[in-house]
């Protein structure tokens, strides 16, 4: 809410994800600036001008009292721009009064951050402005005074505040939305950092929340948005792609329009049919073309029109029209109406083949359906003043539930944000049960998750599946369009197995394997994680007696929620605490605590070349980290530097840090650079990042990201950017398995049109 507040007595923190800042230079600072300023000259008579002219009835004199008591509230406080804070309120209410909302909301939208900002109480808006406007004020204020471990588990906390708001009252969502698009179309004035973490927020909670809830204007303007400030270059390059083909679009798409409109005129229609044209986001263009390394002439919807009709058979009897005007192209047709998505959205979707050999995608919906699948849940206020039929509203809002359920299960406070993120997908898939029910899953989602989303028991008690009648693993990933049929047990006591929490996608599954054996097995949960903890000790060579573990784990019981050692033990066995995300922490700690000075590895005569040196998989009495300034690889001829409490860190010889080393030749220093080499035969996968220069031109990101995939070299992050002499610079960190492999890839990088150099990227 307050992102860019710069009075002095504020007294909350911007939730975060922290995340590596970027160095900023003048191109990057360039384009992240180049973002169109929006008009933020919100007063209170546009807002009373727009009630006023709405066809809704609002209570005019309760929105302008709200507006008198946050401006009196907000008095002297300033953005980050300069403005006057006030606007922001306003700004936010404008945008639900587009989304049709009702006079509470409006209200509460004025006053969204008096209780966070400033004096005023929930008690005070509670007098003025009745219970409705203070609980959806209560709703959307973030937990300030709490003291949390860490700014996750904070933004964690925030999250699950707001959905729990949001589950008696969705409305709070919708605040809480607006309000976020407003922070992000004005993130220009606040510094690089905070840019970037606030859009990576945006992009993982809030865009996926829009989506799931169906208001597909503010999805799409959030993930640009975000999008602009994460990769500037990338989004640069496609608004270039998209700029250089305007006109060709806007001709092509006109053409079609009206052919089908000519074809149309001699059908009858209960009202003529509205035909538009649709311009495709250009953050979804992004997933397409550069993280599914298509071309973007593979992006077949990047041309689309969109029917809007009366009536469903209406819609269909325009789906034969279509598909007899055009050539269907295979496997291209979705019928999301008589199978509608998870947040409701409705419409036929069809890709065809005109005589320019161009495809394009048509969309056919009702005038119901396109209202629903612009102001998604919304609309339910936009056009029936207020929510009709709380059954349906229920069956919309059970996500929110399962989300909220999921984080019961598990003792980690972070694993609401990354279900969050994972889970509200758009990229979903659709499975047919045998009787003919879809169920729609996240993409990737297996077999168990299909059981589980069918029913609990069902999921319980399964033994085997059979997709398309075929007999198939439970690890088995679904795709669309597939027959699932689960075969369960007849055994009463039959139940899940501890190795299901690996297989399963979705957290909905996972909360109810977990819940099974929380539930179910207390004392073999004990027992089972007690063990698990143990062998998670050995293995990263913690020795700590078991007597002593309590003592140890004291911080981290708080922390989980565990009131005793069993309680701790048993939330591992169950999964409710995941070993993989405490070990490095507690291991960090062991070291820290434990260790005063550096036990040094034994030196061996090495099998491979008969020298005395260390044989980096030999290695067991410390922990062995790589090093991010040199990311050696095998191949690499490397050191190893002892470092009190943190084990070994290889580096390579080549490696600036060690180089300084060298001429300080200070021996003590010397003494913790030791000689290590690889061992012979292994296949040791590590991260290393490279930089390619290479004159800057349309299509040169694309060009670096198809060498990569076909080197089938897996990319964890790229960045770009332009340098004064006009060429352009891409960074990238990569897993390889060797330096062979690497020299491959770099052999095909600068064979790429306009490539000046391909090397190793300096720390």
């Amino acid at each position: 809410m307050n992102d860019d507040m710069t009075v002095s007595n504020i007294h909350s923190e911007k939730l975060e994800i922290p995340i590596p800042e970027a160095a900023v230079d003048e191109r990057t600072a360039e384009l992240l600036r180049s973002i169109p300023d929006f008009d933020d000259n919100y007063t209170i008579t546009m807002l009373t001008e727009k009630i006023l002219t709405d066809d809704k009835q609002y209570d005019l004199n309760k929105i302008i009292s709200a507006y008198d008591f946050a401006a009196k509230a907000h008095a002297g406080q300033k953005r980050s721009s300069g403005q006057d804070y006030i606007i922001h309120p306003l700004a936010v209410a404008y945008t639900l009064l587009e989304l049709g909302m009702d006079t509470d909301t409006i209200c509460a939208a004025l006053l969204h951050d008096v209780v966070e900002d400033t004096d005023a109480t929930l008690d005070d808006l509670k007098k003025r402005f009745g219970l409705d406007v203070a609980l959806l004020v209560d709703g959307v204020t973030k937990l300030s005074k709490i003291p949390m471990q860490s700014k996750e588990e904070q933004q964690a906390e925030n999250v699950r505040k707001i959905l729990l708001a949001m589950s008696q009252d969705i409305r709070v969502m919708i605040i809480k939305l607006s309000d976020r698009l407003h922070n992000m179309r004005t993130l220009k004035y606040r510094p690089h950092d905070k840019q970037r973490k606030t859009a990576l927020e945006t992009m993982n909670i809030y865009a996926p929340i829009a989506h799931r809830l169906g208001i597909r204007a503010i999805k799409e303007e959030l993930e640009d948005l975000s999008f602009h400030y994460l990769d500037p270059f990338a989004y640069a390059e496609i608004e270039k792609i998209l700029e250089s083909k305007k006109e060709e679009r806007e001709e092509f798409v006109k053409i079609i329009k009206e052919r089908i409109a000519k074809r149309f005129s001699s059908e009858m229609f209960s009202q003529p049919p509205q035909i538009d044209g649709r311009v495709k986001s250009v953050y979804s263009i992004y997933k397409k073309v550069f993280v599914n390394h298509k071309d973007i002439d593979e992006v077949y919807d990047r041309y689309a029109v969109r029917i809007i009709v009366t009536t469903i058979a209406e819609c269909y009897s325009v789906l034969g029209l279509i598909h007899d005007m055009f050539r269907p192209l295979p496997n291209r047709f979705k019928d999301y109406i008589s199978t509608p998505k998870a947040n409701n959205y409705q419409s036929l979707h069809t890709t065809v083949l005109g005589s320019e050999k161009i495809p394009f995608e048509v969309q056919i919906r009702t005038w119901d359906m396109h209202q629903n699948a612009e102001y998604g849940i919304a609309a339910h206020w936009k056009y029936k003043e207020g929510i009709q039929g709380r059954d349906h509203m229920e069956s919309r809002l059970a996500w929110i539930r399962q989300l909220l359920e999921t984080q019961q299960t598990s003792n980690d406070k972070e694993e609401i944000v990354r279900v969050i993120k994972n889970d509200l997908t758009p990229d979903d898939i659709v499975v047919m049960t045998p009787k003919g029910m879809a169920i729609e899953l996240p993409i990737d989602s297996t077999v168990l998750d299909f059981a589980y989303r069918i029913h609990t028991e069902i999921g319980h008690k399964t033994m085997g599946a059979k997709v398309d009648g075929r007999i198939v693993p439970l690890d088995y990933k679904l795709q669309t369009g597939q027959i699932c049929e689960i075969i369960t047990s007849k055994d009463p006591n039959k139940g899940p197995n501890r190795g299901w929490l690996n297989i399963v996608k979705t957290s909905e599954a996972r909360s109810k394997i977990r819940s099974w054996f929380k539930k179910e097995r207390r004392e073999e949960n004990i027992t089972e994680g007690k063990n698990a903890l143990e062998r998670e000790f050995r293995r990263n060579q913690i020795h700590i007696p078991p007597s002593q573990f309590e003592d140890f784990l004291k911080d981290d019981l708080a922390r989980h929620s565990c009131e005793t050692i069993d309680d701790f033990y048993a939330s591992i066995g169950y999964g409710g605490i995941s070993l993989a995300r405490i070990m490095p922490h507690l291991k960090e700690k062991y070291e820290r605590t434990h260790s005063d000075e550096p036990e040094f590895p034994t030196v061996i005569v090495s099998k491979n070349t008969g020298k005395q040196c260390i044989v980096l998989d030999e290695i067991t009495s410390m922990s062995v980290k790589f090093a991010q300034c040199c990311s050696p690889i095998p191949g690499d001829d490397i050191v190893g530097f002892v470092t009190r409490g943190f084990g070994l860190s290889v580096h390579t010889t080549a490696c600036t840090n060690y180089q300084a080393a060298l001429k300080r030749n200070d021996p003590e220093e010397m003494s913790r650079w030791l000689d290590i080499v690889w061992s012979s035969g292994g296949v040791t996968k590590l991260q290393t990042s490279i930089e390619v220069r290479a004159a800057d031109r349309v299509g040169l990101v694309y060009d670096i990201t198809k060498a990569l995939a076909d080197s089938h070299i897996s990319m964890l992050h790229s960045n770009s950017r332009r340098v004064k002499d006009g060429s352009a610079v891409f960074e990238c960190t990569i897993i390889v398995a060797n330096k062979e492999q690497l020299g491959n890839l770099f052999d095909k990088l600068r064979r790429i049109k306009g490539v000046i150099s391909v090397d190793r990227a300096k720390a």
